[in-house]
C-alpha cells in the first residue's frame, strides 16, 4: 500500500496554487467581505482542487514511460513504482467522488457541473492527444485558467469583466510558453526527447513568443488601469498597481532566461521570495484602493 507521503506527492498539492484564480472575481467584485460568498469560493476551491489532482494522476498514468526518462519527473510516485496503477485509479475515483459530493452538498448549481465536465473532458483530451499539438497545447492550458475564474464568478454571483478574462488568458499563455521553453531547453541539453509535446517548438520561437506575450500582458494591464470604467470604480491611483505587474513579469523573464527554471510555475511561485513580495504588494495596493471606501 502506498504511503501517505507518496499519495500526497501524487496529488501534487502544490499545483493547487493555480486554483487561487477562483478567488479573483470576488476580490475584484468588492464582495470578499461577504462571508457567505467567500465560503462558496472556499468550497469551490477545495472541490475543484480534488478534480485537478485527479487529472494530474491520470496524466501521470498516461505519461509514466516518458516520466521515467525525465531527470525530475522520474521521481513521481507512479514513475518511481511507489504507487501502482490500480492504487492510482482508486485514488482518482475517490477524488472525483469527494469533489462531486462536496460541490453537490454546498454549491449545487447546474453551471458548476458544466464547467467541471468541460474541465475534465478538456484535460483528458489534452493528456491523450492535444498536448502533442503545438500552440493548441498552450491554449488548452490557458483555457483551464479561464474555467477557474468563470467558476469563481458563478459561485459568488459576480459578473466577469472583459478585462479579467482577457488578462487571465494572456498571462496563462505567457506562463505556458515558459513551461514549454523549459521542456525544449532540457531536450537540447540532454539530447533525450522525453516528450513529444515539444514537437513544433524551438528556443527561437519560444523566446520570441514569450517576449511578445510579456509585452502584450503589460500593455493590456496598463490599458485596464487607465480604462475609464476601472478608474471610476477603483480610483485614479489604480495605475500604481501596474508597477508591480511590470516588475513581476520582468522577474519571471529573469527566472526563465537567466535561471532556466520555468518548468513549474507553481513551484516558482511557492519558492521565489521576489515574486511573492511583488504579488503581495500588488494585492495590498489593490485592496487599499478597492476597499478603503467600503470598510
Amino acid at each position: 500500500m502506498a504511503k501517505p507521503q507518496q499519495i500526497f506527492s501524487l496529488l501534487r498539492v502544490h499545483q493547487w496554487v493555480k486554483n487561487i484564480f477562483i478567488f479573483l472575481p470576488i476580490f475584484f467584485g468588492l464582495k470578499i467581505m461577504q462571508l457567505n460568498l467567500l465560503l462558496n469560493d472556499v468550497y469551490a476551491f477545495i472541490g475543484f482542487s480534488f478534480f485537478a489532482s485527479a487529472v494530474y494522476i491520470f496524466n501521470d498514468l498516461i505519461d509514466v514511460e516518458a516520466d521515467r526518462l525525465h531527470p525530475k519527473k522520474q521521481f513521481r510516485p507512479i514513475a518511481a513504482g511507489l504507487v501502482t496503477t490500480r492504487q492510482a485509479l482508486i485514488i482518482i475515483l475517490v477524488l472525483v467522488g469527494a469533489g462531486s459530493l462536496l460541490l453537490f452538498l454546498t454549491l449545487n448549481q447546474p453551471l458548476i457541473w458544466v464547467l467541471v465536465i468541460i474541465y475534465l473532458v478538456q484535460n483528458l483530451l489534452y493528456t491523450v492527444k492535444l498536448k502533442h499539438i503545438a500552440i493548441v497545447d498552450i491554449v488548452i492550458i490557458a483555457l483551464g485558467f479561464l474555467i477557474r475564474i468563470v467558476l469563481g464568478g458563478i459561485v459568488t454571483n459576480t459578473p466577469l469583466s472583459h478585462w479579467i478574462v482577457l488578462i487571465t488568458f494572456l498571462l496563462a499563455l505567457f506562463l505556458a510558453l515558459a513551461k514549454r521553453r523549459d521542456d525544449v531547453l532540457l531536450f537540447e541539453k540532454t539530447g533525450n526527447k522525453m516528450r513529444s509535446n515539444i514537437d513544433g517548438y524551438n528556443l527561437d520561437f519560444l523566446n520570441v513568443s514569450m517576449s511578445i506575450m510579456s509585452a502584450v500582458v503589460i500593455v493590456a494591464y496598463i490599458m485596464y488601469t487607465t480604462s475609464p470604467d476601472v478608474v471610476r470604480m477603483v480610483g485614479e491611483k489604480v495605475y500604481v498597481t501596474s508597477f508591480f505587474v511590470v516588475i513581476g513579469v520582468m522577474r519571471y523573464l529573469q527566472v526563465t532566461f537567466v535561471k532556466h527554471e520555468s518548468g513549474n510555475p507553481s513551484i516558482i511561485l511557492l519558492r521565489d521570495r521576489f515574486l511573492q513580495l511583488t504579488i503581495a504588494g500588488w494585492l495590498a495596493t489593490f485592496f487599499i484602493l478597492l476597499y478603503t471606501n467600503t470598510l
